[in-house]
């Protein structure tokens, strides 16, 4: 680590092996990390209140709904423990024991592998709706998303504890000095992190979203000119309105989700040796910052987030029989 003149020690009783504490932040770093705890807290509350909504209203408790309920899930955990401990340790040195280190960066990377598995979930959902409409409704229950996502988080707890664990065993073999809070993992399971957390999901995304946007777009020019269209796959009906209208507006979470993990996963493929540490850190935040985003998209595409959330603050979820609500 590169050390300038006014940084200190974080334990200057022990300095053969400690790290080096970054001074105290400049004006415009300070205002940096006031931005990165401002949008922490958004982020929290945001999808505290989808989480919220979709749990309390029975109206909303829909196959779609318990799948975005997942995503808000692992938001929300991004926003209260991951970006405020990542952005003081920017700034700080880790005093914390290695035991709650490990756990803070099994946390970390359980959040993001679980989000990564929500978008493939959605998309999964929305092929079904709009290219097999007429077996959706036997096909995907709320019975079977809520099965799902157990199984993801599942899924998910087992593959970062086998990923991380001889890391994580090991850390006190190769830490290089105390004051941090970090996992250097091999290169194999860089690799297989690469490929199950990147290549495989946005594969599977990027080839379900094609195939909706394809029967989507043909069966809205078959509403408009009011000619119902049969397809020569499995399609035999056209999908509702307001399918379509969910699939663009999912098709949108897709997308920003698209722009937030690629420049990160793309730059791993050819390694991480010709950026500094400013662009890496930016790459790691840009994912960060998607669960922020999410929660905008729902307060822009659907209207019963907006009712849910006026219904939530003037706190008239509190009343007898709210949660049978009109919402949509």
């Amino acid at each position: 680590m590169e050390v300038v003149d006014d940084w200190e020690l974080c334990f200057p009783e022990f300095p053969n092996i400690s790290c080096w504490k970054p001074p105290s932040p400049w004006p415009e770093t300070l205002l940096i990390n006031i931005a990165l705890y401002s949008i922490s807290v958004l982020t929290a509350v945001l999808n505290l209140l989808i989480i919220i909504s979709v749990s309390h209203f029975r109206q909303l408790h829909t196959p779609t709904n318990i799948l975005l309920l997942s995503l808000a899930v692992s938001d929300f955990l991004v926003g209260l423990l991951v970006m405020p401990v990542e952005t003081i340790l920017k700034t700080s040195c880790w005093f914390l024991d290695d035991l709650v280190c490990s756990l803070y960066i099994y946390v970390t990377y359980t959040v993001i592998s679980a989000s990564v598995g929500d978008m493939v979930l959605i998309s999964v959902d929305r092929y079904v709706a709009i290219c097999d409409p007429l077996h959706y409704t036997t096909r995907i229950t709320v019975k079977r998303s809520k099965v799902c996502v157990c199984l993801l988080w599942v899924c998910c707890v087992a593959y970062i504890g086998f990923l991380l664990k001889q890391d994580l065993s090991q850390k006190n073999s190769y830490h290089f000095c105390n004051g941090a809070c970090v996992v250097l993992m091999d290169q194999t399971s860089d690799y297989v992190d690469l490929v199950l957390n990147f290549i495989v999901p946005i594969t599977v995304i990027i080839v379900l979203y094609s195939q909706v946007f394809v029967v989507a777009v043909s069966q809205a020019r078959a509403m408009r000119s009011h000619i119902t269209v049969t397809k020569q796959s499995s399609v035999t009906k056209t999908a509702k309105k307001s399918e379509l209208k969910a699939a663009r507006t999912l098709g949108v979470f897709v997308v920003v989700f698209l722009m937030c993990y690629c420049p990160h996963y793309c730059v791993s493929l050819v390694g991480y040796n010709f950026l500094d540490y400013s662009s890496a850190s930016f790459m790691t935040y840009l994912i960060y910052f998607n669960s922020c985003l999410n929660p905008v998209i729902y307060a822009l595409f659907y209207p019963w987030f907006r009712k849910t959330v006026k219904l939530i603050v003037t706190l008239q979820i509190l009343q007898p029989g709210s949660c049978e609500a009109n919402i949509l």
